[in-house]
């Protein structure tokens, strides 16, 4: 009997492990929860030598490379300080039962110009641009079940102009390193790779799903709750015609509570990708609010119909220990006098960091890659 409850738990975790998206941390989760690995600096402090450094970091808050202030380019004489490179090591194993699965490789925000090589191959084209995630395809890299080698090289000046110019000729400390986390993450080979919602106040959904293995015949599901599951709502189905990699549905749901700054609803939605039998084969959910926001030329911003006064401040923090490395769930202290207050940010925020209570913030940042105004919620 013991031995037939094993097996029936041991499928149960197989089956839920291949319908969701499984997350494995190759560093720390942030400031107070890192991972120590190898690492090498080109120039400045303890530099010319193999060490160790903890991840996530800045180099020069672990006592490596060069300490510059933004405003060198104000200084006569002064050209390109700080172009030191980092080099990070460090080994990983991937369990055998994640063998038939797509697996990425993501950082969520490395300064600046970043290389990664996986089992000694380059993953990817160089990412450049300190402030945004990015992520590389590694399955057939891997050696599922046993040891993988990855290699990190981050150069702190960029090669690209532009990046230069907006992350580093300002008013703050230049840093380089990897400053948030990194992680494997792990799907099913039919799964859906990530979802763009537009969901308006009215109650309107509509998200463009981006679909990896996806077959004719196959259904995608919908469905919203709070973030603590009460109020469910029935799944809608949608039947897949054809092979694309990405597919549109819309929808709508009566009665749903808006997002507004004074009132910031959220919901949970779920996405299901189902076989042509019904089966589950991959789970992706989203933090979602609805909310209408338009820009009126001449007029202003309006949520929901409600004209919004912008008090905006251009937020480059930095923590004494960390640089714009943060700690894990760090909070943003927010008085009721600034409920109605609204933060704008340049560069997209770290996963880890958040806002007191449920408030949450309609911002605008610049995608200087594409040139493309983005809005987020």
């Amino acid at each position: 009997m013991k031995l037939i409850l094993s097996f029936l738990f041991a499928f149960l975790f197989l089956t839920a492990s291949a319908q969701s998206t499984h997350r494995q941390y190759l560093s720390g989760e942030g400031l107070n929860h890192t991972v120590t690995w190898d690492f090498y600096c080109s120039d400045g402090n303890n530099s010319q030598r193999w060490s160790k450094i903890e991840v996530p970091s800045q180099w020069e808050l672990q006592g490596f490379g060069t300490y510059t202030y933004g405003r060198w380019y104000k200084e006569k004489g002064v050209k390109n300080p700080s172009m030191e490179t980092g080099i990070y090591r460090h080994s990983f194993k991937v369990p055998k039962t994640y063998k038939d699965h797509t697996v990425r490789i993501v950082f969520d925000g490395v300064m600046t110009d970043t290389e990664v090589f996986v089992n000694g191959f380059p993953a990817g084209p160089v990412h450049q641009g300190g402030f945004y995630r990015f992520s590389y395809d590694i399955t057939d890299l891997l050696n599922v079940g046993g040891k993988n080698k990855l290699e990190v090289r981050v150069n702190k000046h960029s090669a690209n102009k532009s990046v230069n110019a907006a992350e580093r000729k300002a008013d703050w400390w230049l840093f380089g390193g990897i400053y948030r986390p990194v992680w494997l993450e792990i799907k099913p080979k039919e799964h859906i790779g990530r979802i763009a919602v537009n969901a308006s106040a009215d109650g309107e959904l509509q998200a463009d799903v981006y679909l990896t293995g996806a077959r004719p015949g196959y259904r995608l599901s919908a469905a919203i709750a709070f973030p603590d599951g009460s109020n469910k709502t029935e799944e809608r189905f949608f039947t897949l015609a054809d092979t694309a990699s990405m597919y549109r549905i819309n929808t709508q749901w009566k009665e749903v509570r808006t997002w507004t700054p004074e009132t910031p609803n959220l919901y949970l939605l779920t996405m299901k990708l189902l076989d042509a039998e019904g089966r589950i084969l991959h789970q992706h959910q989203e933090r979602i609010g609805f909310r209408t926001v338009e820009f009126r030329p001449k007029d202003g911003l309006y949520v929901n119909g409600v004209k919004i006064v912008m008090k905006g401040i251009n937020r480059h923090s930095f923590h004494p220990d960390g640089g714009y490395h943060k700690q894990r769930n760090q909070h943003s202290r927010c008085t009721a006098d600034q409920r109605n207050e609204h933060e704008r940010s340049p560069f997209p925020l770290s996963a880890g960091y958040s806002f007191s209570g449920s408030l949450r913030f309609v911002g605008t940042f610049c995608d200087r890659r594409v040139g493309r105004l983005a809005k987020c919620l």
